[in-house]
Formats: C-alpha cells, sequence, structure tokens
C-alpha cells in the first residue's frame, strides 16, 4: 500500500502527476478542493456553509477541512492506497494530519513562482465539459474549441495576475513551513516541476523506488 501526500503551488502540474500514480498503482486521487467543489455543486449543508464563508470573504476554517479530510479518508476505499492532494495547507492541519495518520512520502513539485504565473494565465476551461487546456502547454487543435466535446474554451474568472501572485504569496507563508515539519520527519521527496509531464513523473517514481514508466507502443 502506498500512501502520498502531494504539495506544490497552484499550477505546478499536482493533478497531472496524481492522475499518472493513480493510474499505474491503482491509488485513489483524493482532492480537498475537488471535494469542496462537489459539495458545493450538489448544495449539500456543507457546500451551503462553504458557500457562506467565502462569500464572507473568509477563509474555510481547520475544522471544517480537518473533519472533511477524516470522513473521506474514513471510506477506505482506497486498497492499494491514496494521493492527497491540497492537505495540509497550515501548521496545525499538519499537526493534525501527522498525528492521525501515517503517510510513506510528501512529494513536492517545485516551480518557481513566473512559471506559475506564465502557466495559469494560459489555462483555459470548456464550458461544457470542463476539460483542462493550456495555450502554453496544451494547445486545442482549433484555437478556442475544446477538443474533447466542441465546446468553449474560456479563461477562469479568478485566473488573473493579482489573484495568482496572492496565491503564491498564501502558500509560502502558510503552506511553505508545512514542508519543513514534513522534512523534519524525513518524508519529503523534491521533484523540478518545470520538465516535460513523463520526465518529472519518472523522476517522482525513481525517488519513490516505484517502477518506472512503460514506454509507449510504436505507432501502428
Amino acid at each position: 500500500m502506498h500512501k502520498y501526500v502531494i504539495m506544490g503551488v497552484q499550477g505546478c502540474g499536482k493533478g497531472t502527476q496524481a492522475t499518472m500514480l493513480c493510474q499505474d498503482f491503482d491509488l485513489i486521487h483524493i482532492s480537498v478542493g475537488d471535494i469542496l467543489r462537489w459539495n458545493i455543486k450538489s448544495h449539500t449543508k456543507l457546500g451551503a456553509r462553504i458557500k457562506r464563508i467565502v462569500a464572507a470573504g473568509e477563509l474555510v476554517g481547520d475544522d471544517v477541512i480537518e473533519g472533511l479530510v477524516r470522513r473521506r479518508l474514513d471510506e477506505h476505499d482506497w486498497n492499494y492506497g491514496f494521493i492527497l492532494d491540497g492537505f495540509p495547507r497550515n501548521g496545525h492541519q499538519a499537526v493534525f494530519f501527522l498525528e492521525s495518520y501515517d503517510i510513506d512520502a510528501v512529494i513536492h513539485i517545485d516551480v518557481p513562482d513566473q512559471v506559475v504565473v506564465d502557466r495559469i494565465m494560459g489555462r483555459r476551461l470548456c464550458v461544457k465539459c470542463g476539460t483542462d487546456f493550456n495555450v502554453i502547454m496544451h494547445w486545442p487543435k482549433e484555437p478556442g474549441i475544446c477538443d474533447m466535446c466542441g465546446g468553449e474554451l474560456v479563461k477562469r474568472v479568478d485566473d488573473t495576475e493579482d489573484s495568482i501572485r496572492t496565491r503564491l504569496e498564501d502558500f509560502h507563508t502558510k503552506t511553505e513551513p508545512v514542508l519543513d515539519q514534513f522534512r523534519k520527519k524525513e518524508l519529503v521527496v523534491r521533484v523540478d516541476g518545470t520538465g516535460a509531464p513523463e520526465a518529472i513523473q519518472a523522476d517522482i517514481r525513481s525517488q519513490l523506488g516505484l517502477p518506472g514508466l512503460e514506454p509507449a507502443a510504436p505507432a501502428g
């Protein structure tokens, strides 16, 4: 069984790398952000509470996030392990997590701030199916049109340079100290997140002692 936490600034490629690991090792990708968005979209009691908190300009409290993570992990649908994405984000959450769970490693995808800004500013989202594209790294075949369903590709409302810089500052002041807590436990595996996704994945697997990527089948 493999139990990992994946960390890095927004836009560093956590989702891509987590998906690649999950596909080959039957792991469950547990994204706290996805769970929060699902609750809001599904109009649950928790979703309504989260909407009120966000509308008031406040952060979702540690008690809410920690309870959500505990309930999700208590489902025990991760027979071969999990990758936890988006948690912990501050010292209090890290203490809770380290006291409650054992993990094998923390995967830190390290990307310079300016690279993150460029990547996020280049993101486009399909309004119909929700597929992510990027005008820098993942071009659609036809500009402005989703390859999957033909829907329109738009920029996310909060993908402005000011909001991205704010998120980066939040990561550096609140989340980077969490990495220091994990380093004291000798759990952190750092990878350079500026390369191609396959190269980053190969580095992650090498440092975790996992089998490498299978070579792509020849065309034709």
